[in-house]
């Protein structure tokens, strides 16, 4: 109970980070208030009592408070608003925050002490109140970037070595389908030619088959392929499909002809668009609809897979169990740093979407 409590985000940010980081502010404004103590020598007088709570506020509390409440939203902004900026605009971003800041931090301290009667520095020695905070948040935030960089520096360890895994069986499946392929294809050669002529159409669906078949062993020599080529793959793929759910299923490509020539790793539609049918589509009576679109925007191609089909509630728990949907979200992120969106379509179904 109390771990799934720390697990929660307040402001984006886990409150597990937040507690960790409150300690680190406490533990800093007990030092400074220890050293006030010491320096105005209340360790000889019996009327300064360290650990009385007014006077903790008084030297470091409401300092320290005022900071840690400051910090928050820039800490959201910075590591989770902003996080895909590069190092360099963050840097450019900081010297306009690190005065806003300063000046925010200080006319609040003042107002605050004054409101509740604490003393501060007055005159020359306001700038005093202006370095040691400007110090003290470059402190803070060489230790955030520091944290930030430890957490994705894991979480690429780990989803690299989930990728070796997912090459290693990839090539291991490779293999296999190479043992002897000329063989596998003779067979489809030799089973249409048994077909009587008039069954042409069963004919057409070897010839289909076989040629999937051999895009899949092109797919596991090669590293990109024309836009063109995938979508010929997968609608060789829809036509199968389509012999088995006759009207149930039902087709809706949409991608413009100048963006056909685009280069995509292959087989990154066909394992999404088999997901809508496998587990959207198939357990309906009526069938439905599968829907593909792909579009350019920003320099970026955006890719839409979308079904009429049950949905899913638990969308997280999906990446456990999928194979297809796994791996393809393993590829986008190894090779783009992309992720694979699953949302709810509207009015039912599933949208998988992605860009790269």
């Amino acid at each position: 109970m109390k771990s799934s409590f720390f697990k929660r985000k307040l402001f984006g940010i886990p409150i597990s980070e937040l507690v960790i980081f409150g300690g680190f502010y406490l533990v800093l404004a007990m030092f400074y208030h220890v050293t006030l103590w010491y320096n105005r020598g209340g360790f000889k007088r019996e009327d300064d009592i360290l650990f009385e709570p007014i006077s903790f506020l008084d030297d470091s509390g409401l300092d320290y408070l005022l900071k840690f409440l400051l910090t928050i939203p820039i800490w959201w902004l910075l590591f989770k608003k902003l996080k895909h900026w590069p190092n360099r605009r963050l840097l450019l971003l900081h010297i306009i925050l690190l005065p806003l800041f300063v000046v925010v931090w200080q006319q609040s301290y003042y107002l605050a002490s004054d409101i509740v009667g604490f003393g501060h520095l007055t005159g020359r020695g306001t700038v005093w109140d202006i370095y040691i905070p400007a110090l003290f948040y470059i402190l803070q935030f060489g230790i955030l970037h520091s944290y930030s960089y430890h957490k994705e520096n894991e979480k690429k360890l780990i989803l690299e070595g989930e990728l070796r895994s997912s090459a290693l069986k990839s090539e291991l499946s490779a293999l296999k389908a190479q043992l002897n392929p000329h063989f596998l294809y003779n067979i489809f050669n030799t089973i249409s030619a048994s077909v009587p002529p008039e069954n042409e159409k069963t004919r057409h669906l070897i010839a289909e088959l076989s040629d999937l078949f051999r895009y899949q062993l092109k797919a596991s020599q090669v590293d990109r392929v024309p836009l063109r080529e995938e979508l010929e793959f997968v609608n060789k793929y829809l036509t199968l499909e389509k012999e088995r759910f006759q009207e149930r299923l039902r087709v809706n490509i949409n991608v413009d002809d100048n963006l056909k020539n685009e280069l995509i790793p292959p087989m990154l539609l066909q394992p999404l668009v088999e997901n809508s049918i496998k587990h959207g589509l198939s357990s309906l009576i009526e069938g439905g609809e599968v829907s593909i679109s792909i579009f350019k925007l920003d320099d970026k191609l955006h890719f839409e897979i979308t079904d009429t089909g049950v949905g899913i509630k638990d969308k997280a728990s999906v990446f456990e169990k999928g194979i297809g949907l796994t791996n393809t979200k393993l590829r986008l992120e190894k090779m783009y740093k992309s992720s694979l969106k699953l949302s709810d379509n509207s009015p039912k179904g599933l949208k998988i979407s992605f860009a790269i």
